[in-house]
C-alpha cells in the first residue's frame, strides 16, 4: 500500500503520514505472519519494531510530549490513525493500544502527580498493563447512568462492590479504572453520580471470573469481574468525586473519531486487496475485473470509503476547533462502521473462500465492523441523539448548519 502527500495538509502532517506509512507498509505488514505467532522469536520481532518507532519519534502519538508522547494534537493523530489501521498490529507497535491509551488520556487529564508517577509512567513505558471496567451485565451499556457498581466511603477508603463484564484487558493488568456509583438517586445531577476509581488488580475482593468468548474465540480480551468489598484509598479516585461520567465522555468522544479513522484505514486495505484480487483472478474465461458485478463492488466501495473519510475528518476538524461535535460524532459512529461492513463484505465476496480464512485480514475486519455497531453506543442510540440535536436546533430557530 502506498500514500502520497495531500496538498491541502501542512508539511508536518504529511511527513507524519509518510513516516507512519513507511513503517506499516514495509516493516509491519510483511511481518504480520510472524507477529501473530506465539513462538520464541516473536518477542524479539515486536521489540525491534517498537524500537524503530521510538527512534523515529512516533511513539505514543496520542499523548503530550511531557508524558512521553508526540504531542501532535487531535487532527494529526486522526490522519495518522488512518494509516495505522492498515495492519491490526500497528497500534501496539506505536504504543497506542486500547484500553491503555484511553486510560493514559484519563490519567493525564484527571490524575494527580502521585497517580501519574505510579500508574501513568510505567503504562506509557510499556512495562505495565491496565484494564477499563465500565460495562455491567445487568445494566444497558447504552445508559451509563444506570450502572450499579457502588463505592462507599469508609474512613480513608473506598469500599467497592459490583459486577462488571467486557472489561478490556483485565487478564495480566496491574490495575483497573472502575466506573463506580458514588452518589445515590437522591442526587438530582444524574451525571454527577459516577466516579472513576483506580483499583489494583491484586486488591482482595477483585475477582477475575473469566475471559468472555467473543466471535468463537474462547479466550478473548474482555473479562468478567466481580468486585466484592474491594478496599482502596480515597486518593485512588480520578478527579473530583462525581466527575466519572464526564471523564467517560472525554474518553469516548475522541475514541469514536479514532475508531472511525481506523475503520477508514481498514477499508482502504480491504479495497486494495479486493482490487488486486479482481485483476489477478481469472474465472469463466476472463479476469474478475471485467465482470460488471465486480466493477459495481469497486465503485460502491470507493464511494463508501470517501464518504466515511470526509465525514470523519470533518468531525475531527470540528473537535479540533473546540466546537460542539456531538451530532457529528454520532453520525460517523453510525455511518462509518456500517460502510466498513459493506466494503469488507464485498472484498470477502471477491476473494471467495479465501476471504473467510485466516490467510487474509478480511475475516477479522468483518468481525470488527460488526462489533463497532454495538461498541461505544449502539447505532439506534446514536440515531436518536442525531435526531434530538437537529430538532433542538430547529426549535431554537436555528438550521441544520452545525458549523464547519
Amino acid at each position: 500500500m502506498q500514500i502520497a502527500p495531500i496538498p491541502t495538509l501542512d508539511d508536518e502532517t504529511n511527513q507524519i503520514r509518510l513516516m507512519t506509512a513507511e513503517i506499516v507498509a514495509n516493516h509491519i505488514i510483511p511481518n504480520e505472519h510472524f507477529l501473530q505467532r506465539r513462538d520464541a522469536d516473536t518477542p524479539r520481532r515486536w521489540a525491534e519494531l517498537i524500537e524503530m518507532v521510538k527512534e523515529r519519534g512516533l511513539w505514543a502519538p496520542h499523548l503530550p510530549e511531557e508524558y512521553g508522547g508526540m504531542g501532535i494534537g487531535f487532527l494529526k493523530l486522526a490522519y495518522m490513525n488512518e494509516i495505522l489501521a492498515w495492519s491490526p498490529y500497528s497500534n501496539p507497535v506505536f504504543g497506542i493500544l486500547a484500553p491503555n491509551s484511553g486510560n493514559q488520556k484519563i490519567l493525564v487529564k484527571y490524575g494527580t502527580e502521585e497517580q501519574k508517577k505510579k500508574w501513568l509512567e510505567p503504562l506509557v513505558a510499556g512495562t505495565m498493563q491496565s484494564c477499563f471496567a465500565m460495562t455491567e451485565p445487568d445494566q444497558p451499556g447504552s445508559d451509563p447512568r444506570s450502572l450499579q457498581t457502588r463505592a462507599v466511603r469508609d474512613g480513608d477508603d473506598w469500599v467497592i462492590s459490583g459486577h462488571k463484564w467486557f472489561s478490556s484487558n483485565a487478564k495480566g493488568a496491574a490495575f483497573a479504572i472502575v466506573m463506580c456509583r458514588t452518589e445515590d438517586d437522591s442526587n438530582t445531577d444524574v451525571n454527577g453520580r459516577m466516579t472513576q476509581i483506580i483499583v489494583p488488580c491484586d486488591t482482595p475482593g477483585f475477582n477475575l471470573v473469566r475471559n468472555i468468548p467473543v466471535w468463537g474465540h474462547p479466550s478473548g480480551h474482555h473479562s468478567e469481574i466481580i468486585l466484592n468489598q474491594c478496599r482502596v484509598p480515597l486518593e485512588n479516585a480520578l478527579g473530583k468525586e462525581g466527575s466519572g461520567h464526564q471523564a467517560a465522555q472525554d474518553r469516548l468522544g475522541a475514541g469514536r473519531v479514532y475508531h472511525c479513522m481506523n475503520c477508514v484505514g481498514q477499508m482502504w486495505r480491504a479495497f486494495d486487496l479486493m482490487v488486486k484480487r479482481s485483476i489477478e483472478r481469472k474465472v469463466h474465461g476472463g479476469p474478475l475485473e471485467e465482470k460488471q458485478f465486480i466493477q459495481g463492488f469497486i465503485a460502491d466501495s470507493y464511494m463508501d470509503i470517501q464518504a466515511s473519510r470526509l465525514m470523519t475528518i470533518r468531525c475531527a476538524e470540528i473537535m479540533e476547533a473546540g466546537l460542539d461535535a456531538r451530532t457529528d460524532i454520532s453520525a460517523i459512529k453510525v455511518f462509518v462502521p456500517n460502510a466498513m461492513h459493506r466494503v469488507v463484505d464485498r472484498a470477502i465476496q471477491v476473494h471467495g473462500a479465501l476471504g473467510i480464512s485466516g490467510d487474509t485480514p478480511l475475516e477479522g475486519m468483518y468481525r470488527g465492523a460488526r462489533m463497532l455497531r454495538l461498541a461505544d453506543g449502539p447505532d439506534e442510540v446514536h440515531r436518536i441523539v442525531i435526531a434530538k440535536n437537529v430538532l433542538k436546533r430547529y426549535h431554537n430557530g436555528e438550521s441544520w448548519d452545525f458549523g464547519l
